[in-house]
């Protein structure tokens, strides 16, 4: 399941690089800087924590990936809850999938950090 758990990682980071480029205007949707800023961290702490865990090494890494990453992808339902206009489908679809995919592998990594102690 670790391993699992570091490609879902890598998987989501994949995703938040997607969006961060999604994100910079280049496509349909609106330029936002914050949002590229704060999913290319997220992205970026996610690969580095999910390569971790691929290689059985520790798992703080990835705890720390994915409760950074799941702060940031809550930070971005805030800005569009309190945000003066609404968002895109997309984006509103975006925000709670991977929430919930989020929630979802912190709560799995937290188990089995603590099953592997």
């Amino acid at each position: 399941m670790g391993k699992a758990l570091g490609v879902l990682a890598v998987v989501l980071a994949a995703v938040l690089y997607g969006f961060a480029a999604l994100h910079s205007g280049v496509w349909f949707e609106p330029r936002i800087v914050p949002a590229v800023v704060v999913e290319t961290i997220c992205g970026t702490g996610l690969l580095i924590g999910g390569y971790g865990a691929i290689r059985h090494r520790r798992w703080d890494w990835l705890v720390y990936a994915y409760s950074a990453a799941l702060g940031g992808v809550l930070l971005g339902v805030l800005a569009l809850a309190l945000g003066p206009g609404d968002g895109t489908p997309l984006t509103m679809w975006y925000h709670r999938i991977m929430a919930l995919v989020l929630a979802l592998g912190l709560g799995g990594t937290l188990y089995v950090s603590r099953v592997r102690r």
